[in-house]
């Protein structure tokens, strides 16, 4: 039963000792350790995580040992579900017992960014303090020696309670179920939102996808729901292939079954020698994001979703750009997460939006190792972590 308005939880104002699971040293198994989650300070929510699903952005930072974002201990995690334990000054729009998504883009809902339409990065925050708690920049973690434990992208999901801005998060329906919840603070969001916000893509719009991870999926459900006619598959496994048509892909290619034709040769014989009309790299290289830009068509426009740690330079063809092509960014889809992610759980709700066959493990938190195992083999598209099961 939800706890009236006013009704602190006895937890309130006090640390928590709970279980997290600490990431040590870049690509070692995390560490199940007992920790300290200090009370959220003023404009702060102290949020008990209900289950965490594991995005590939966790395994790209936590394999990383050179990334600004590479700073030990830390806990990782930022796709996740849970519901408000306490709050802190100044927090009205959430309380105790609400469920709620934390997610990664801050709304402050005043800045010029917030109230601009196509934008969806606030101004308010700065966005490279990942590490930390993003207004004062400390943190609300500490092992059992009393030694600071960082956040990552200010979330920190793999814990059992966490310490989130209220910026970062967003109160939703319990109508819709915990697992299929969780899929919309990140994935889910990002697919559906690049396909939606982004590229606008329009009824009848042949869209081509390549990289068929979690996110790839959500595009491809995307371009299902925006009405596109055609909607072209590329991964070089050939598991994806079923796994997409369920989605609403029509048509798949095997990179490593192209012979002598690159994709884009492929692509355009798919589309009767035109280029799709809407390209999405999912998959975060800049090689991929090349070959997708040469598959789109004239005024075609080409969006990078996957996340290229490395930063690699884009070698495009001044020519192509001028015949109307163009490359866009999608940073969660361009979704405004406060406005936005209560339109798609109502989708899910209204039997719109498919989200069923996205989640294909769970794991207990104790278990956490495995579904990195799962992700590097290329067995899973997400997989769940449940924090008390």
């Amino acid at each position: 039963m939800e706890k009236k308005s006013g009704s602190p939880s006895k937890t309130a104002g006090k640390p928590i000792l709970c279980k997290a699971a600490v990431c040590r040293a870049a690509g070692e198994p995390l560490v199940i350790e007992e920790i300290q989650v200090d009370p959220p300070k003023a404009w702060e929510v102290r949020i008990k995580i209900l289950c965490s699903s594991l995005c590939h952005s966790d395994v790209t930072i936590w394999q990383s040992n050179t990334s600004p974002l590479a700073v030990f201990p830390r806990i990782l995690g930022h796709e996740s579900v849970g519901e408000v334990e306490s709050v802190g000054e100044h927090v009205e729009e959430v309380k105790e017992g609400d469920r709620v998504l934390p997610v990664c883009i801050p709304t402050c809902g005043e800045c010029r960014e917030c109230k601009f339409k196509k934008k969806n990065v606030c101004s308010m925050f700065d966005v490279k303090r990942q590490n930390a708690m993003p207004r004062d920049g400390s943190s609300r973690f500490k092992d059992l020696k009393g030694e600071v434990v960082h956040h990552f992208l200010c979330l920190s999901s793999f814990s059992q309670y966490t310490v989130v801005d209220v910026s970062q998060v967003v109160k939703i329906s319990t109508e819709i179920p915990i697992d299929k919840a969780c899929l919309l603070s990140c994935g889910v969001a990002t697919g559906v939102g690049s396909v939606w916000k982004v590229a606008e893509v329009e009824e009848g719009s042949t869209v081509a996808v390549f990289g068929l991870g979690a996110v790839g999926l959500a595009v491809v459900e995307g371009a299902r729901l925006q009405g596109a006619s055609k909607i072209i598959g590329i991964d070089p496994n050939p598991a994806k292939f079923e796994i997409g048509k369920k989605f609403g892909m029509t048509k798949f290619v095997d990179p490593t079954a192209c012979g002598e034709k690159s994709v884009s040769q492929v692509i355009k014989e798919l589309t009767n020698g035109s280029g799709a009309d809407y390209c999405f790299e999912c998959v975060g290289l800049a090689s991929l994001v090349e070959e997708a830009f040469a598959s789109s068509a004239e005024g075609g426009r080409t969006i990078l979703i996957g996340f290229d740690i490395s930063g690699t330079p884009l070698k495009l063809n001044s020519l192509d750009l001028l015949q109307g092509r163009s490359v866009m960014g999608s940073f969660l889809g361009g979704v405004k997460p406060k406005l936005d992610i209560p339109v798609l759980v109502k989708k899910y709700l209204d039997k719109e939006l498919n989200l069923d066959g996205f989640v294909t493990h769970e794991v207990s938190l104790e278990e956490i190792n495995k579904a990195f195992d799962y992700l590097l083999q290329g067995k899973s598209i997400r997989c769940l972590i449940w924090m008390n099961k």
